[in-house]
């Protein structure tokens, strides 16, 4: 099990389409503070219906957003 699966399906529960989330937030629904191996471990998000759609350094905070079904998936 990934380390942010707690967050991917916190995410997917969520269902919003666009979603920011400071790091500490990130912490708070993951477990784990956010790392670098997060840019590993993001492209698991895509199972859970979500992709990363900006992450800004300087802010502090990582943007989410709902991927749409692929055409099989209906």
């Amino acid at each position: 099990m990934s380390k942010y699966h707690a967050l991917w399906e916190w995410l997917s529960a969520n269902g919003n389409e666009n979603i920011t989330l400071s790091y500490d937030e990130i912490a708070e629904h993951a477990g784990v503070p956010l790392d670098h191996s997060f840019l590993t471990y993001k492209k698991e998000l895509l199972d859970y219906g979500y992709e990363v759609k900006k992450i800004s350094m300087k802010a502090q905070t990582v943007a989410f957003c709902r991927i749409s079904p692929k055409k099989d998936d209906k």
